[in-house]
């Protein structure tokens, strides 16, 4: 008897009401997974998409059954909370949206037909993580389910959704040489497993229901990331039929506070982005076609690392992560806000990533939580974190923990320091300060903290490629302002080899149903790509220029046709060393440089743009207009001259929006009025982040650096609110105020 296991995704009834299925099936939608119901009302904006209770539930006929042989179901994927029901009798309970688990069917089938109902909870709670983030939670089934049967001596289809093997080798630089252990678990009556890989066949006892081997393995052939990801399978076989394989690689890892990550002996550079799983229009319920894509993208841009937020991905993506050397961060869904109700979640939830995901060598580390201090940091918070933190060690002495610390979050702080390695969600540049604020923020880390190993979990900045603005400026949800912030910051990365990895926030788009901006409700943008992955915006090409081994060349722009200005600036984007420029098919210029490249060009009506770099092309139309095209804003950012002229500004010897927040802070007159200006501003600014700004506290790193940026760029930051009356009055009353 051998296993077999059958995609079981057709045939269910869906009902999106709080009642058991199997009193009303006939009246169900007919649905195929994988599904979700949130795949249209999580992406309107609003944050009034469903979250509740819903049924599926699939009539089947008993399949036949060999003496000792078991039935089993395995979900791939159930949001948030699950009830299997076979029979009106239940089998299991599951607390955790994004992880695997089985349940035997055996013990209840019923001869001839049977009724097979899950009821599946995606509400409001305090026990199951997420509860509280910048995402959309989906519900449903929305992974693959499948049908398995095994033979009454299997391999363990119980512990925590994991494979029944565990893969751990261990290599020999020098020697060029791997030993890999492997492990296999057994349930029912089975005297020994024959392991085989590389060649090399073992047969190993089954003792107290588990067996193991060690194999040695020559001139290994090492997983090396992009370079080279290779791939050794094992196979497990047992005399009853049942047999179970792993893809595994051979490779070392480390992580220095000088030279950052290190692969196989050598510094290794990571940068890359993270991913949301989710999809416009699809949601959660996405199919391998969808995966594969995400992936490609990935490696077209050329990044060789992928932090996989906030919860634990498909299988499939892991898979693709090792298939295609994608150095992957795994977390769990620990996130913005800490639940005392909910510790043993999180401990379960990790105890599910880790044992589901040993085997995969793309894997680095494990996350522990991300932004969990954004509601206030607690006594219990540190101890769960402890918890975790042990919990990983235990299950997997190989790989470090990391946190992705909110940028609120001091520094200093005995939290930050807490897992082995660790990495800050920094937006100076977007939402306070200005880009060049996260360049001091590690230099000063760095100094502050020389033995620490340090790297960037997010950062970003929102564009909707329809705004367009010549001029970029924070705030402004341009394609041209998310482009130039990204070359800073990527100039700022490949100045400091300590970051161990640089995550941009975030590859794709995707749904945040709380978010009402940027003209695209319920979507976060500051995804390199759209949320339907069909535009890559110019970061993205950015990204392509300092990471790609393609030589490619890219004009940015090109939605920026309808130009106002007489010179207008192209940009181009390349990984070759040099550019030639072509305007209406006449060179010209050509330009020597380092990835970015920059032309001023006169134009006077429609145009024709062509750059080339080697045997790579990119082609652009501009068109000269009299005034700037209004859909190119974004309504509410227009720019406003609060004053016309410099001289109404500054007045000599006395404060003005022109001095610095710390200079005026530290004036015993100046400091007190300006905080009773800003006051009403500051409290508008908090409400509109609803609970996410509850509770939050600014490090004293942070405000030194925030009181270097002077009054006028404060008042812009608060974009909208701040009116031209209102800069008015704060200037004057600075203005009567001597220095």
């Amino acid at each position: 008897m051998m296993r077999n296991k059958i995609c079981w995704n057709d045939g269910w009834r869906f009902f999106r009401k709080d009642q058991p299925a199997a009193d009303t099936l006939a009246a169900g939608e007919a649905v195929t997974l994988p599904h979700t119901w949130n795949a249209k009302d999580s992406q309107d904006g609003g944050n009034d998409y469903y979250r509740g209770t819903c049924w599926y539930a699939k009539r089947f006929a008993k399949p036949e059954l060999a003496a000792g042989e078991q039935l089993w179901l395995e979900f791939e994927g159930a949001a948030m909370t699950a009830e299997v029901y076979l029979n009106g009798q239940k089998l299991a309970r599951h607390e955790g949206g994004y992880s695997t688990f089985r349940v035997e069917l055996t013990p209840l089938l019923a001869e001839g037909d049977n009724l097979l109902t899950v009821s599946v909870d995606n509400g409001k709670n305090r026990t199951v993580y997420p509860q509280k983030a910048d995402f959309t939670f989906y519900g449903g089934l929305y992974r693959d389910v499948n049908l398995l049967t095994v033979p009454a001596a299997h391999f363990c289809l119980s512990y925590h959704g994991g494979p029944g093997v565990k893969v751990t080798p261990t290599v020999d630089l020098d020697a060029r040489s791997a030993s890999v252990t492997v492990e296999a678990w057994v349930d029912g009556p089975a005297e020994q497993v024959t392991f085989s890989t590389a060649g090399q066949t073992i047969e190993a006892p089954v003792q107290d229901g588990c067996a193991k081997a060690v194999f040695a393995i020559e001139n290994v052939r090492l997983w090396d990331s992009v370079e080279d990801p290779y791939l050794y399978t094992v196979t497990a076989s047992l005399d009853s039929g049942d047999s179970i394989s792993a893809r595994y690689g051979c490779r070392t890892i480390g992580f220095d506070a000088d030279k950052g990550f290190l692969l196989n002996g050598r510094p290794y550079r990571l940068c890359g982005a993270a991913r949301h799983q989710d999809r416009q229009g699809l949601g959660s319920a996405l199919t391998k076609k969808e995966h594969e894509e995400d992936a490609a993208l990935l490696r077209e841009m050329g990044a060789n690392t992928v932090r996989l937020a906030h919860y634990q991905h498909a299988q499939y993506f892991y898979d693709l992560c090792d298939e295609n050397g994608l150095i992957a961060w795994a977390e769990i869904p620990y996130i913005t806000e800490h639940m005392p109700e909910g510790r043993q979640n999180t401990l379960d939830q990790m105890t599910e990533l880790v044992v589901q995901n040993y085997n995969h060598p793309s894997i680095v580390c494990w996350g522990l939580s991300n932004e969990i201090t954004g509601s206030g940091k607690t006594d219990d918070l540190v101890a769960n974190h402890e918890l975790l933190n042990d919990l990983c060690h235990r299950l997997d002495p190989t790989r470090p923990t990391t946190m992705a610390h909110v940028f609120m979050l001091d520094p200093n702080d005995p939290l930050v320091f807490l897992p082995d390695i660790r990495s800050y969600n920094l937006y100076y540049g977007w939402y306070v300060g200005d880009w060049d604020q996260n360049d001091r923020w590690f230099d000063e880390f760095h100094a502050a903290h020389p033995d620490a190993v340090i790297g960037l979990s997010e950062y970003g900045a929102d564009a909707n490629p329809a705004y367009q603005n010549g001029r970029p400026e924070k705030g402004d949800w341009s394609e041209e302002y998310q482009a130039v912030y990204h070359e800073h910051m990527l100039k700022m990365w490949s100045e400091r080899p300590y970051i161990w990895a640089m995550h941009c926030w975030n590859m794709f788009d995707f749904g945040a149903d709380g978010r009402d901006e940027g003209g695209k409700p319920g979507q976060n943008q500051k995804g390199l790509v759209t949320f339907d992955r069909k535009t890559k915006k110019d970061a993205f090409y950015i990204y392509k220029a300092y990471l790609s081994k393609e030589p490619f060349v890219h004009i940015c722009g090109s939605r920026y046709v309808d130009r106002p200005e007489e010179i207008t600036e192209i940009k181009v984007y390349s990984n070759q060393p040099e550019v030639a420029l072509y305007v209406d098919s006449r060179l010209f210029a050509k330009k020597a440089g380092d990835k970015v490249f920059k032309f001023q060009v006169p134009i006077t009506g429609s145009h024709t743009i062509r750059a080339e770099a080697g045997d790579c092309q990119s082609v652009i139309l501009v068109h000269h207009v009299d005034a700037p095209n209004p859909d190119y804003v974004k309504p509410g950012s227009e720019i406003v001259n609060w004053f016309d002229r410099e001289d109404e500004i500054v007045r000599e010897g006395y404060f003005s929006i022109k001095d610095s927040m710390g200079e005026i802070k530290a004036h015993p007159q100046a400091g007190p009025a300006l905080a009773e200006l800003l006051a009403p501003l500051q409290a508008k600014a908090a409400a509109a982040y609803g609970d996410v700004a509850k509770n939050i506290q600014i490090p004293e790193s942070m405000q030194r650096m925030m009181d270097q940026m002077s009054v006028e760029a404060t008042l812009k930051q608060m974009g909208k609110l701040v009116t031209p009356a209102i800069v008015h009055e704060i200037n004057g009353a600075l203005n009567r105020i001597a220095k």
